[in-house]
Protein backbone atom coordinates (compact mmCIF):
# COMPACT_ATOMS: atom_id res chain seq x y z
CA UNK A 1 0.00 0.00 0.00
CA UNK A 2 0.97 3.54 -0.99
CA UNK A 3 2.82 5.30 1.84
CA UNK A 4 2.90 9.20 2.83
CA UNK A 5 5.42 11.07 4.55
CA UNK A 6 4.04 13.38 7.81
CA UNK A 7 4.86 17.10 7.12
CA UNK A 8 8.87 17.46 7.26
CA UNK A 9 9.17 14.42 9.84
CA UNK A 10 10.55 11.10 9.51
CA UNK A 11 7.27 9.04 10.10
CA UNK A 12 5.63 7.49 7.14
CA UNK A 13 1.79 6.43 7.09
CA UNK A 14 0.10 3.94 4.54
CA UNK A 15 -2.66 6.25 2.97
CA UNK A 16 -5.26 3.94 4.42
CA UNK A 17 -5.74 3.90 8.21
CA UNK A 18 -6.99 1.58 10.73
CA UNK A 19 -9.28 3.57 12.94
CA UNK A 20 -9.27 1.36 16.30
CA UNK A 21 -12.68 3.23 18.35
CA UNK A 22 -14.76 0.27 17.08
CA UNK A 23 -12.73 -2.72 18.82
CA UNK A 24 -12.88 -0.35 21.99
CA UNK A 25 -16.42 -1.53 22.05
CA UNK A 26 -17.93 1.42 20.24
CA UNK A 27 -21.50 1.17 20.38
CA UNK A 28 -21.39 -2.67 20.76
CA UNK A 29 -19.06 -5.11 22.37
CA UNK A 30 -17.13 -6.98 20.44
CA UNK A 31 -15.33 -9.74 21.83
CA UNK A 32 -11.34 -10.44 21.72
CA UNK A 33 -11.80 -12.71 18.78
CA UNK A 34 -13.37 -10.58 16.78
CA UNK A 35 -10.84 -7.77 17.42
CA UNK A 36 -8.54 -9.75 16.51
CA UNK A 37 -9.52 -10.87 13.12
CA UNK A 38 -10.56 -7.69 12.19
CA UNK A 39 -7.11 -6.15 13.04
CA UNK A 40 -5.58 -9.15 11.68
CA UNK A 41 -7.59 -8.40 7.80
CA UNK A 42 -5.97 -4.91 8.19
CA UNK A 43 -2.91 -5.64 8.34
CA UNK A 44 -3.22 -8.46 5.59
CA UNK A 45 -4.64 -5.78 3.13
CA UNK A 46 -1.24 -3.84 3.90
CA UNK A 47 -2.90 -1.40 6.53
CA UNK A 48 0.37 -0.34 8.43
CA UNK A 49 -1.47 2.44 10.22
CA UNK A 50 -3.60 2.05 13.47
CA UNK A 51 -4.76 4.79 15.35
CA UNK A 52 -6.35 4.60 18.70
CA UNK A 53 -6.39 6.43 22.07
CA UNK A 54 -7.27 6.35 25.73
CA UNK A 55 -11.28 7.53 25.07
CA UNK A 56 -11.85 4.38 23.08
CA UNK A 57 -13.31 2.01 25.35
CA UNK A 58 -11.55 3.87 28.61
CA UNK A 59 -8.25 2.18 27.43
CA UNK A 60 -9.35 -1.38 25.93
CA UNK A 61 -8.68 -0.28 22.65
CA UNK A 62 -5.21 0.13 22.96
CA UNK A 63 -4.60 -2.72 24.95
CA UNK A 64 -6.14 -4.95 22.28
CA UNK A 65 -4.33 -2.85 19.88
CA UNK A 66 -0.91 -3.94 21.53
CA UNK A 67 -1.43 -7.10 21.91
CA UNK A 68 -2.30 -7.85 18.25
CA UNK A 69 1.02 -5.22 17.32
CA UNK A 70 3.24 -7.70 20.14
CA UNK A 71 4.36 -9.93 17.49
CA UNK A 72 4.38 -7.60 14.51
CA UNK A 73 7.02 -5.22 12.85
CA UNK A 74 6.62 -2.44 10.94
CA UNK A 75 3.12 -0.42 12.60
CA UNK A 76 2.75 2.96 12.83
CA UNK A 77 0.92 3.80 15.58
CA UNK A 78 -1.03 6.97 17.07
CA UNK A 79 -2.70 7.65 19.76
CA UNK A 80 -3.97 11.08 21.94
CA UNK A 81 -3.66 12.61 24.86
CA UNK A 82 -5.63 14.98 27.22
CA UNK A 83 -7.37 12.34 29.08
CA UNK A 84 -6.02 10.63 32.00
CA UNK A 85 -7.20 7.49 33.33
CA UNK A 86 -7.56 5.82 36.93
CA UNK A 87 -9.08 2.52 38.25
CA UNK A 88 -13.04 3.34 37.93
CA UNK A 89 -15.00 4.16 41.41
CA UNK A 90 -17.97 2.44 40.51
CA UNK A 91 -18.28 -0.22 37.71
CA UNK A 92 -18.52 0.94 34.40
CA UNK A 93 -21.54 -0.89 32.39
CA UNK A 94 -21.39 1.90 29.23
CA UNK A 95 -20.05 5.61 28.90
CA UNK A 96 -19.87 7.71 26.28
CA UNK A 97 -21.15 4.88 23.89
CA UNK A 98 -18.36 2.64 24.66
CA UNK A 99 -20.12 -0.33 26.01
CA UNK A 100 -18.72 -2.99 28.62
CA UNK A 101 -14.92 -0.28 28.36
CA UNK A 102 -11.66 -0.85 30.65
CA UNK A 103 -12.97 -0.18 33.72
CA UNK A 104 -11.04 3.59 34.32
CA UNK A 105 -12.46 6.54 35.03
CA UNK A 106 -11.18 9.68 33.53
CA UNK A 107 -10.51 13.56 34.12
CA UNK A 108 -9.49 15.92 31.16
CA UNK A 109 -6.07 17.04 31.42
CA UNK A 110 -3.79 19.01 28.76
CA UNK A 111 -1.35 20.49 30.79
CA UNK A 112 2.41 19.38 30.60
CA UNK A 113 2.00 17.11 33.52
CA UNK A 114 -1.19 15.73 32.11
CA UNK A 115 -0.08 14.93 29.06
CA UNK A 116 3.07 13.02 30.21
CA UNK A 117 0.99 10.96 32.39
CA UNK A 118 -1.58 10.29 29.39
CA UNK A 119 1.33 9.46 27.20
CA UNK A 120 3.16 6.83 29.52
CA UNK A 121 -0.21 5.49 30.54
CA UNK A 122 -0.12 4.86 26.82
CA UNK A 123 2.83 3.42 26.48
CA UNK A 124 1.67 0.66 29.03
CA UNK A 125 -1.35 -0.21 27.57
CA UNK A 126 0.52 -0.57 24.23
CA UNK A 127 3.66 -2.21 25.59
CA UNK A 128 5.57 0.10 23.34
CA UNK A 129 8.40 2.73 23.81
CA UNK A 130 7.72 5.09 21.26
CA UNK A 131 4.42 6.72 19.50
CA UNK A 132 4.87 7.78 16.04
CA UNK A 133 2.42 10.66 15.89
CA UNK A 134 0.80 12.10 19.55
CA UNK A 135 -2.29 13.69 18.71
CA UNK A 136 -4.34 16.03 21.36
CA UNK A 137 -7.63 14.36 21.63
CA UNK A 138 -10.97 16.48 21.70
CA UNK A 139 -9.36 19.91 22.87
CA UNK A 140 -11.67 22.82 21.55
CA UNK A 141 -15.43 24.17 22.00
CA UNK A 142 -16.85 21.69 20.29
CA UNK A 143 -16.28 18.99 22.54
CA UNK A 144 -15.96 21.47 26.38
CA UNK A 145 -18.43 24.20 25.07
CA UNK A 146 -17.58 27.50 26.99
CA UNK A 147 -15.24 25.27 29.76
CA UNK A 148 -12.30 25.00 26.67
CA UNK A 149 -10.99 28.27 27.86
CA UNK A 150 -8.88 26.54 30.34
CA UNK A 151 -8.12 23.88 28.58
CA UNK A 152 -6.19 26.07 26.20
CA UNK A 153 -4.76 27.67 28.94
CA UNK A 154 -3.17 24.68 30.10
CA UNK A 155 -2.42 23.45 26.62
CA UNK A 156 -0.73 26.55 25.39
CA UNK A 157 1.10 27.49 28.83
CA UNK A 158 3.01 23.96 29.19
CA UNK A 159 0.98 21.25 26.86
CA UNK A 160 2.37 22.57 23.26
CA UNK A 161 6.00 22.65 25.03
CA UNK A 162 6.20 19.20 26.35
CA UNK A 163 4.83 17.73 23.17
CA UNK A 164 7.34 19.70 21.65
CA UNK A 165 10.16 18.00 23.53
CA UNK A 166 8.62 14.12 23.38
CA UNK A 167 9.75 14.94 19.36
CA UNK A 168 13.10 16.13 20.12
CA UNK A 169 14.19 13.34 22.57
CA UNK A 170 12.83 11.28 20.27
CA UNK A 171 10.18 9.66 22.56
CA UNK A 172 7.29 10.29 19.63
CA UNK A 173 8.31 10.94 15.75
CA UNK A 174 5.25 13.75 15.45
CA UNK A 175 2.53 15.57 17.48
CA UNK A 176 -0.97 17.64 16.52
CA UNK A 177 -4.42 17.81 17.36
CA UNK A 178 -7.38 15.09 17.03
CA UNK A 179 -10.74 16.93 16.75
CA UNK A 180 -13.85 17.35 15.10
CA UNK A 181 -13.35 21.36 14.23
CA UNK A 182 -11.20 23.69 12.59
CA UNK A 183 -11.28 26.85 14.41
CA UNK A 184 -9.43 25.09 17.65
CA UNK A 185 -6.75 24.04 14.40
CA UNK A 186 -6.04 27.63 13.74
CA UNK A 187 -6.08 28.76 17.14
CA UNK A 188 -3.42 26.30 17.63
CA UNK A 189 -1.53 26.78 14.69
CA UNK A 190 -1.19 30.67 15.61
CA UNK A 191 0.39 29.72 18.73
CA UNK A 192 2.81 27.25 16.92
CA UNK A 193 3.35 24.71 14.09
CA UNK A 194 2.46 21.65 14.50
CA UNK A 195 2.96 18.59 12.22
CA UNK A 196 -0.60 16.54 11.58
CA UNK A 197 -3.65 17.09 12.48
CA UNK A 198 -6.62 14.13 12.47
CA UNK A 199 -10.03 15.76 11.47
CA UNK A 200 -12.65 13.92 12.08
CA UNK A 201 -15.90 15.07 9.82
CA UNK A 202 -14.94 18.69 8.48
CA UNK A 203 -14.14 17.73 5.03
CA UNK A 204 -16.17 15.22 4.23
CA UNK A 205 -18.28 14.79 0.52
CA UNK A 206 -21.15 16.52 2.70
CA UNK A 207 -19.39 18.97 5.27
CA UNK A 208 -16.42 20.62 3.47
CA UNK A 209 -16.32 23.11 6.44
CA UNK A 210 -11.83 22.81 6.38
CA UNK A 211 -11.99 23.93 3.01
CA UNK A 212 -12.59 27.73 4.31
CA UNK A 213 -9.48 28.53 5.91
CA UNK A 214 -7.93 25.19 7.60
CA UNK A 215 -6.82 23.57 4.50
CA UNK A 216 -5.11 26.18 3.01
CA UNK A 217 -3.43 26.81 5.81
CA UNK A 218 -2.18 23.67 6.07
CA UNK A 219 -1.07 23.45 2.56
CA UNK A 220 0.79 26.75 3.00
CA UNK A 221 2.53 25.45 6.44
CA UNK A 222 3.23 21.99 5.44
CA UNK A 223 0.95 20.44 8.29
CA UNK A 224 -0.42 16.85 7.14
CA UNK A 225 -4.16 15.87 7.46
CA UNK A 226 -5.50 12.54 8.40
CA UNK A 227 -9.04 12.18 7.93
CA UNK A 228 -11.39 10.61 10.00
CA UNK A 229 -15.45 10.62 10.27
CA UNK A 230 -15.32 10.50 5.94
CA UNK A 231 -19.48 8.79 6.62
CA UNK A 232 -20.19 11.89 8.82
CA UNK A 233 -21.27 9.23 11.32
CA UNK A 234 -23.23 7.10 8.88
CA UNK A 235 -25.57 9.01 6.62
CA UNK A 236 -22.48 8.76 3.56
CA UNK A 237 -22.41 5.57 4.19
CA UNK A 238 -26.22 4.81 4.85
CA UNK A 239 -27.65 7.58 2.15
CA UNK A 240 -30.50 9.58 3.05
CA UNK A 241 -32.56 6.79 4.42
CA UNK A 242 -35.17 6.95 7.77
CA UNK A 243 -32.68 7.28 10.80
CA UNK A 244 -29.93 8.38 9.00
CA UNK A 245 -27.03 9.99 11.44
CA UNK A 246 -25.55 13.11 10.70
CA UNK A 247 -22.48 14.14 13.47
CA UNK A 248 -23.97 11.60 15.85
CA UNK A 249 -27.30 12.83 15.43
CA UNK A 250 -30.41 12.32 13.31
CA UNK A 251 -29.62 13.54 9.96
CA UNK A 252 -32.22 17.19 9.53
CA UNK A 253 -34.13 17.95 6.43
CA UNK A 254 -31.51 20.08 4.84
CA UNK A 255 -28.77 17.60 5.05
CA UNK A 256 -30.79 14.59 4.21
CA UNK A 257 -32.01 16.56 0.95
CA UNK A 258 -28.15 17.68 0.10
CA UNK A 259 -27.20 13.40 0.88
CA UNK A 260 -29.87 12.82 -1.71
CA UNK A 261 -28.83 14.72 -4.53
CA UNK A 262 -24.91 14.08 -3.85
CA UNK A 263 -25.94 10.33 -4.21
CA UNK A 264 -27.88 10.82 -7.30
CA UNK A 265 -24.60 12.14 -9.01
CA UNK A 266 -22.39 9.50 -7.87
CA UNK A 267 -25.17 6.95 -8.99
CA UNK A 268 -25.01 8.85 -12.73
CA UNK A 269 -21.13 7.70 -12.88
CA UNK A 270 -21.84 4.03 -11.30
CA UNK A 271 -20.52 5.05 -7.90
CA UNK A 272 -22.11 4.18 -4.36
CA UNK A 273 -22.04 7.42 -2.06
CA UNK A 274 -20.00 5.89 0.00
CA UNK A 275 -17.65 4.84 -2.95
CA UNK A 276 -17.66 8.58 -3.68
CA UNK A 277 -17.28 9.72 -0.24
CA UNK A 278 -14.22 7.93 0.18
CA UNK A 279 -12.36 8.70 -3.01
CA UNK A 280 -13.25 12.03 -1.93
CA UNK A 281 -11.58 12.18 1.61
CA UNK A 282 -8.26 10.18 -0.61
CA UNK A 283 -8.20 12.36 -3.13
CA UNK A 284 -8.02 16.16 -0.87
CA UNK A 285 -4.50 18.12 -0.84
CA UNK A 286 -2.07 17.38 2.31
CA UNK A 287 -3.80 14.37 3.14
CA UNK A 288 -1.80 11.62 3.93
CA UNK A 289 -4.29 8.77 5.22
CA UNK A 290 -7.92 8.23 5.45
CA UNK A 291 -8.71 6.34 8.39
CA UNK A 292 -11.09 3.38 8.22
CA UNK A 293 -13.06 2.29 11.43
CA UNK A 294 -14.96 -0.73 12.19
CA UNK A 295 -15.33 -3.95 13.87
CA UNK A 296 -16.79 -5.86 10.93
CA UNK A 297 -14.42 -7.81 8.59
CA UNK A 298 -16.73 -7.55 5.58
CA UNK A 299 -17.17 -3.44 5.85
CA UNK A 300 -13.43 -3.28 5.94
CA UNK A 301 -13.07 -5.42 3.19
CA UNK A 302 -16.00 -3.34 1.45
CA UNK A 303 -14.57 -0.20 2.40
CA UNK A 304 -11.33 -1.38 0.91
CA UNK A 305 -12.50 -2.68 -2.55
CA UNK A 306 -14.41 0.84 -2.72
CA UNK A 307 -11.23 2.52 -2.69
CA UNK A 308 -9.21 -0.14 -4.97
CA UNK A 309 -12.31 1.26 -7.41
CA UNK A 310 -11.36 3.73 -10.37
CA UNK A 311 -13.22 6.66 -10.61
CA UNK A 312 -14.90 6.99 -14.36
CA UNK A 313 -13.98 10.06 -16.55
CA UNK A 314 -15.48 13.17 -14.76
CA UNK A 315 -16.44 11.81 -11.84
CA UNK A 316 -14.33 13.43 -9.95
CA UNK A 317 -15.33 16.64 -10.82
CA UNK A 318 -18.57 16.21 -10.73
CA UNK A 319 -19.00 15.78 -6.88
CA UNK A 320 -16.41 18.19 -6.46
Amino acid sequence: MKTNRVAGTDVEVTEVAFGCASIGNLYREVDDRAAMETLQAAWQAGIRYFDTAPHYGRGLSEVRLGRFLASRDGARISTKVGRVLRPAVEPIAEVDGFVNPAQNDVRYDYSGDGIEESFEQSLGRLGVSYIDILYVHDIGAYTHGTGNASHMEAFLGSGYERLRRLKETGRIGAFGLGVNECQVCLDVMDFGPIDVILLAGRLTLLDRSATEALLPRCGAEGTSLVLGGVFNSGILATGPVPGATFDYGPAPQDVLDRVADLESRANAFGLSLATAALHFARRQPSVASVLLGTAKVGTLKRNLAALAQELPEGAEAALA
